[in-house]
């Protein structure tokens, strides 16, 4: 593999477990209000919800950063479902998005990651959000990018150029590090190496794992401890 000097990282999925840590969340919120609902489904439809309020931004809504949007389409998703959590309960869903545990080799793999790159977040959470969220993961880069930067969201193109243009990198000097294969196929696009990570339990047990795009120059790896051994780090 061609040697890359920077390494941007999608959070949500490739870096924490958002699902099963916002069904304990959800659980425990709604046990304090004595509600009783089917969370993890809750939980799935809220995330569904989560691309489309995006798209909107991106065919020329006024950006909002992702609290708002969170608290949007639960709402949605609570409505439909006839759930009547409280004010202060759909609050604590929200804030949950910075309380997200990390997958098991998060820590480790990016602290050795970071001895032979350049290391930054470049997730659609908005900057008050991602620290808050490293900060309760204890997680390190040696940046946090977010797509709040570039007033959009991803798979925009300008995101992910907004994110080289502070790093002072060229494309090819970077690579994307993702769960997720369309955040990989807007980031090879425009240049950038894609890194595939498989998460096989983002969306739980039973449900099929995303495959890696077919795309030129992937590297593919089960998590990231094995991605800093690819790396030779």
């Amino acid at each position: 593999m061609e040697p890359v000097r920077v390494l941007l990282f999608d959070v949500f999925g490739t870096l924490v477990d958002w699902r099963s840590s916002l069904i304990g969340i959800a659980e425990m919120t709604a046990a304090r209000a004595g509600l009783q609902a089917d969370w993890a489904a809750v939980v799935d439809d809220w995330r569904r919800a989560y691309q489309p309020a995006m798209d909107r931004v991106r065919h020329g809504a006024p950006w909002r950063d992702l609290d708002a949007l969170q608290r949007e389409t639960l709402t949605d998703v609570l409505a439909r479902r006839g759930i009547p959590l409280p004010a202060a309960g759909r609050e604590s869903l929200v804030r949950g998005w910075r309380q997200l545990r990390p997958w098991p080799d998060s820590r480790e793999g990016l602290d050795r990651l970071r001895r032979r790159h350049i290391t930054a977040t470049l997730s659609n959470g908005h900057l008050a959000l991602l620290a808050d969220l490293l900060k309760f993961a204890d997680l390190r880069v040696d940046a946090l990018l977010s797509a709040q930067l570039a007033a959009g969201y991803k798979p925009d193109a300008k995101v992910y150029l907004a994110a080289l243009d502070l790093l002072e990198c060229q494309p090819r000097e970077a690579g994307m590090v993702a769960a997720h294969p369309s955040d990989l196929k807007a980031a090879a696009a425009l240049g950038l190496r894609p890194i595939f990570i498989r998460r096989p339990l983002e969306w739980g047990p039973g449900v099929p794992p995303a495959d890696p795009p077919a795309l030129a120059r992937l590297l593919a790896a089960d998590g990231l401890t094995r991605l800093a051994e690819a790396l030779g780090c």
